[in-house]
């Protein structure tokens, strides 16, 4: 005779299988009687639902049911998320290309800028110093008498010739010429602004525009030899290594003749022109009581 078994003698586990059994065996029982009355169809047993639930997806030991709409919510929001990721990257992009772009439109903007700026090298067009040489007169021998020299310049130059006679003389510096001394022709002369009829009779003038004494060009003076003192009239005594001394309010600057002596048409106005070093040009006209002619001294700054 079989042992009967009390409830406080079993395991909580076999309390647990009891419990599956007895709710098992009702299951059945009542799905007997809904069979029986018509009230169910034949399923499949449960030895059938089992391999389509884990078709589906259902693991029926752990009990984790997939919910078909929420896989399909699920991975729309995956497919969302990738799309809005493709966006955010996309604007990234974007963005780093619009910076790169303006910085390389600034780039060309800076260029272009600076390519209006650079204008084209061109050569100077050399300003007209003078049209003549200075110093330039009728001699005293002439029926006229003495007066200047209209003739000398070719006559398709003379309003220009009119028009730098016009130049306003500059106010006076401590740094221009006010004196000149030759020793070897014995010259002591006052040194006035100007190249002019007017500025010539007051003594050596110094041609508007040319360099002061000592500086980096040509310092150009020029004096009569026949009226006026005739301060200019042994320039062609003079030689190589003979001094020039120019004083100013300031000091004085001794230039030594380095060049001989030239004789040139009164046009040649070229040896006015600036030079690479300082330079002391002397001007006068030649021959005496001729005047047709001039004569040009240059030296060179040794001191000062």
């Amino acid at each position: 005779m079989a042992r009967k078994i009390r409830p406080e003698d079993l395991s909580e586990e076999d309390l647990r299988r009891l419990m599956i059994e007895k709710r098992r065996k009702s299951r059945r029982k009542r799905l007997d009687e809904f069979r029986r009355s018509g009230r169910i169809l034949e399923t499949a047993s449960m030895e059938d639902i089992e391999p389509r639930r884990q078709l589906r997806g259902i693991d029926l030991g752990s009990h984790d049911i997939v919910n078909p709409v929420d896989q399909k919510r699920q991975d729309r929001k995956q497919v969302l998320d990738r799309v809005l990721i493709f966006i955010e990257i996309s604007a990234i992009l974007g963005l780093v290309f619009v910076l790169f772009n303006g910085v390389s439109l600034i780039q060309r903007l800076n260029q272009e800028i600076t390519a209006a700026l650079v204008q084209p090298s061109f050569t100077p067009t050399p300003l007209i110093r003078a049209v003549v040489l200075p110093s330039g007169h009728t001699p005293p021998t002439d029926p006229g008498g003495t007066r200047f020299n209209e003739a000398e310049i070719p006559e398709h130059l003379r309003p220009v010739a009119q028009a730098l006679s016009n130049v306003p003389v500059p106010p006076p510096s401590a740094e221009q010429a006010t004196r000149i001394e030759i020793p070897r022709i014995n010259i002591n002369a006052p040194v006035v602004m100007g190249d002019g009829w007017e500025q010539l009779k007051q003594g050596v003038g110094q041609h508007i525009g040319s360099v002061n004494p000592g500086q980096k060009g040509n310092l150009v003076l020029s004096a009569h030899n026949d009226i006026f003192g005739e301060l200019f009239r042994h320039l062609d005594q003079l030689q190589s290594g003979d001094e020039i001394i120019i004083f100013t309010n300031v000091r004085s600057y001794t230039y030594v003749i380095d060049v001989e002596t030239e004789i040139v048409e009164p046009t040649f106005v070229q040896v006015m022109d600036p030079t690479s070093k300082p330079t002391v040009t002397l001007i006068s006209c030649y021959p005496y009581l001729v005047n047709d002619k001039r004569i040009i001294v240059r030296a060179t700054l040794v001191d000062g």
